[in-house]
Formats: structure tokens, sequence, C-alpha cells
């Protein structure tokens, strides 16, 4: 059984509590129904099907959403290093970024960590009506969660990957796919990468 954490909960018509949960290992997004309450970062185990808290069950998923149909892209230029298409299908990873670094002799996947453990949890939630702020902010605990399971220090991390996001930022876009998720850009009002998002997309 997975671990997932409680990211929101609320309670419909019927009286029955309606959770939200993700699971880093493996990124993995689910709806629960329980009679219980719970509150954010309650972490519980589930098998896909019922839910569990120390052993006894407590609730059923009724919805899931997991990483099996999602495909990479690494064939366009990406100004934020990662993103989305708007449908959620396709994950896109800049093409100049490097599928994997070494941090203090430990090899990452920078496709994994960023595309699989962030840009697909951000935007599971961005479908699911959250604010950007708020979706970056749990994509980046997935991500952290993740990247410390593998034995490396979130601050080494985070400074490697820190200068790779700055060094493509500055690049300038030459192949832009045309069914990227704007969302990320919007937020931020960053009104001049979203002109050369467009003015550099596919026809």
């Amino acid at each position: 059984m997975e671990n997932f954490e409680v990211i929101e909960y609320a309670r419909n018509s019927e009286k029955i509590e309606i959770l939200k949960a993700i699971s880093y290992r493996e990124p993995t997004y689910i709806r629960i129904e329980s009679e219980k309450k719970f509150t954010v970062g309650t972490v519980l185990q589930s098998d896909g099907k019922e839910v569990f808290e120390a052993g006894a069950k407590i609730g059923i998923v009724s919805e899931t959403k997991s990483a099996k149909d999602i495909s990479i892209s690494t064939d366009y230029d990406i100004k934020y290093t990662g993103g989305y298409s708007k449908d959620g299908k396709i994950i896109y990873i800049a093409r100049t970024l490097p599928k994997e670094i070494e941090i203090k002799g430990k090899k990452l996947s920078l496709i994994d960590s960023i595309g699989m453990h962030h840009e697909l949890v951000e935007k599971w939630l961005v479908d699911d009506l959250y604010q950007y702020p708020y979706a970056h902010e749990v994509a980046t605990k997935i991500e952290k969660q993740y990247v410390e399971s593998l034995g490396i220090e979130w601050h080494d991390y985070d400074e490697a990957v820190g200068k790779l996001l700055h060094e493509n930022y500055e690049r300038k876009l030459e192949k832009s796919p045309k069914d990227l998720d704007l969302s990320p850009y919007m937020a931020s009002n960053d009104t001049a990468a979203i002109k050369e998002i467009r003015d550099s997309s596919e026809p």
C-alpha cells in the first residue's frame, strides 16, 4: 500500500467527507469518500480501492489519476523548463535540459523530479480548479519528498536545478508546442514569455 497525504477536504450534501490526497513515490492523485474528518497533511494508506488509517479502513477511493497514461516530450523549448499540454496528456521538458544530473555522487533523473513529480502534479491540481500558486506549492512539496527519498539534500538539488532553470529561461525560444498550457505564465503575469511562446509556436 502507498502513503497518501491529504491536501484538501470538504463535506458533500450527504455529509460524506470528500478528501483529495497525493502520493509522491509514483505520482498518484486520489479522491476519497469517508465518514471521518481529516485535516490537511494527514497521511493515509490506500491499495487503490480502499483507504486506511493505522490499519483501519476509513473510506474508499472514488477517483484516481496516475502517471501511467502520461507521455513525456523533450522535443521543444519550454521557457519555464517544464510544462504541460492543455489536455494534460503530455508533460514537456525543455530540450536543452540535461535528462540526468549528478549531485554529490548521486544521479537523478530530471524527467522524474521535474516532469513527473512537479509538472504532472501541478497540472492535476490546476485542472481541478486550484489556484496556480497553491498548485505550484503542493507540486514543489511532492518534488522535494521525491528528491529527499533518493538521499539527496533539497538545498543541493534546488541550487543545482535553479542554475539550470535560469540558464534555460535566458535562452530565446525557437520551437514551442502549440498546445502548451499557459496557466503558469498567466499567473506570473509574464507577458514577455507568453509573447515569445506564441511567436515560436508551431503552426
